[in-house]
């Protein structure tokens, strides 16, 4: 167990620079909480020669404190097959973790949480997957990296929110199946002319928004940009000024500079990017993963500490998953 932390003058000290960053985002009286957890893992991970991979829905003490590498699913894949530490801590969901594992099949990977899942990598199973592909022979499979590594195991071709698009089109191909997210395929078969057979999943998260809420921000709040994921509704789609991964949703903030912004996606990305830009309004609704919120300081120290909870994929398994994940690294 974590022996209790405290808030010490050297533990304010060692943190304070981090602090300043997150002034804005989170109060002070927080951070003597938070400060003897990050100061611990950072020490830590330093003498272990591990690295913190954190995706964009972590809470800002997380993304801002601990992170060796932030990002959207891609970019953590990328990170993952890049990096030379030993140990690989999966601060996200279930899934990246398992991804990080085939694409690094001799380092240890951990996950702070194991039922840090995903409502879409649930949806489907690989033997769902076999299935469609006898009930269509021939038509290759693009799957979401959202996805369980025994499906990745059935694919062609893995696909992001962020390069879906470019990777449907790189087949070459007049017809696909898209799986598992159907809302994202829907979005996809409408940038492209390439026939999608869809699967029925969807996020948890973003199903939950509908155009009418898009419609009423711009009645509340005068002159405000709606950015919005592609795993969202249609009807949300169509309202959004922009649709985007959640790198291009960073991207366009940065690019764009709206004075007032929500973002159509789970609300701890607007803390995150809220801190690189404070500039900008951004107006919060405040749908949360709970996967996510599963990834806390104090479970990320008892990874760390514990060497727990280890991934682990069947070697055949992740030998034919990577070859998914890589043909989608080749192409975007």
């Amino acid at each position: 167990m974590t022996a209790q932390l405290h808030y010490t003058p050297e533990i304010a000290r060692q943190t304070r620079p981090i602090y300043e960053s997150l002034r804005h985002v989170i109060p002070e009286v927080e951070w003597g909480v938070h400060a003897p957890y990050i100061a611990a893992i950072n020490k830590l991970k330093r003498e272990m020669n591990a690295v913190l991979l954190v995706h964009n829905y972590q809470t800002p003490e997380i993304f801002h404190g601990v992170a060796d590498y932030t990002g959207d699913s891609l970019g953590l894949a990328r990170q993952a097959a890049e990096t030379d530490a030993d140990i690989i801590v999966q601060c996200g969901v279930h899934f990246m973790a398992e991804t990080s594992k085939i694409l690094c099949p001799d380092k240890t990977v951990l996950i702070p949480d194991l039922e840090a899942g995903c409502s879409l990598a649930a949806s489907i199973t690989g033997a769902d997957v076999r299935l469609l592909k006898e009930r269509f022979p021939g038509v290759p499979v693009v799957t979401y990296v959202n996805t369980s590594a025994d499906v990745k195991a059935e694919s062609d071709i893995c696909c992001t929110s962020g390069n879906a698009v470019r990777i449907v089109e790189s087949l070459g191909v007049d017809r696909v199946i898209f799986l598992p997210d159907n809302y994202l395929g829907r979005y996809v078969a409408a940038q492209t002319g390439v026939e999608l057979i869809l699967w029925h999943g969807t996020c948890e998260v973003h199903e939950r928004f509908t155009g009418a809420e898009l419609r009423d921000y711009r009645k509340r709040w005068e002159g405000i940009q709606v950015i919005a994921h592609p795993e969202c509704p249609p009807d949300v789609l169509e309202e959004a000024d922009f649709v985007g991964s959640t790198k291009g949703m960073i991207d366009w903030v940065g690019d764009h500079r709206p004075n007032r912004v929500v973002m159509i996606t789970e609300c701890s990305m607007s803390d995150n990017v809220a801190v690189e830009f404070p500039e900008v309004e951004f107006i919060r609704p405040c749908n949360l993963c709970p996967h996510m919120k599963r990834i806390t300081l104090p479970n990320i120290l008892r990874a760390l500490e514990t060497r727990t909870h280890e991934v682990h994929v069947a070697p055949e398994t992740g030998a034919r998953a990577r070859r998914a994940v890589e043909a989608m690294l080749a192409v975007a």
